[in-house]
């Protein structure tokens, strides 16, 4: 493997990428952009596949790690939805050229729809996997009692169990914040483009339901819901690395 290259953002941020330039027939497709889950990195499944799969089809991928995860600068428990989009948007600027699928894992959906409010021309499509908007303030919030609540406003950050290692995760006062502002389901959010959304039914993290209100809420000309019996919230067994590509080449 390869090591990433880096791209200098404004505000001194470093964020680590690995891309693959458009050749051949591939070079007339929109190019894919991968847009990873809260505290995941580049190296994923699902990233390392669809670079693979757009490889060997010469089709243009990025996929990078947010500040604070992975490779690029910055400290986790620093960061916030607002923050990892503003890292999105410069990649998209910076390391991207014509329309662009947007593949969204987890946080990384919610990421997708903020991108495209922004930079809607930009945007051929979104493939949403086990996407999960307004996550912290329809999952996480409600999944605190008060005292959990009271240190969080009093000491600014709390300590929550962490699914997939040791160490206990960290939710701070300023991500919850944020989140809170930056909610795309109690608005209008107009996606203007094909959207596919993929969620499996045995998803622990990111429940189905709020995959079905996703797609009730959007205003899309071109949209449908997939639920996979089974499948978790990682999405990354090869059927559903499957359906993630037949998604993408679906739209384009």
């Amino acid at each position: 493997m390869t090591s990433p290259e880096v791209l200098a953002a404004p505000g001194g941020r470093r964020i680590a990428y690995h891309r693959t330039r458009a050749a051949g027939e591939g070079a007339s497709r929109p190019g894919v952009m991968f847009l990873g889950g809260y505290a995941s990195d580049m190296t994923g499944t699902k990233a390392t596949h669809l670079q693979a799969w757009a490889e060997a089809r010469g089709r243009a991928f990025l996929r990078f790690d947010y500040t604070g995860h992975g490779a690029s600068s910055g400290a986790f428990r620093d960061g916030c939805v607002g923050d990892w989009a503003a890292d999105a948007a410069a990649a998209l600027s910076a390391l991207t050229e014509g329309p662009q699928i947007l593949v969204g894992s987890s946080m990384g959906g919610w990421i997708a729809t903020l991108l495209a409010r922004e930079n809607g021309a930009r945007v051929a499509g979104m493939v949403g996997v086990a996407a999960a908007p307004d996550f912290t303030e329809l999952l996480m919030w409600p999944s605190f009692d008060a005292g959990m609540r009271a240190r969080l406003a009093a000491e600014g950050e709390i300590a929550i169990p962490n699914p997939y290692g040791d160490e206990p995760g960290v939710v701070t006062r300023r991500l919850i914040e944020d989140g809170r502002a930056r909610q795309v389901l109690t608005g209008p959010l107009s996606l203007p483009f094909p959207v596919r959304l993929l969620h499996g039914t045995a998803d622990a993290d990111v429940p189905p339901w709020l995959a079905s209100r996703l797609l009730d809420h959007m205003e899309c000309p071109d949209a449908r819901l997939t639920l996979v019996k089974g499948a978790d919230h990682r999405f990354s067994g090869q059927v559903e690395l499957g359906l993630i590509t037949l998604a993408i080449e679906e739209i384009g």
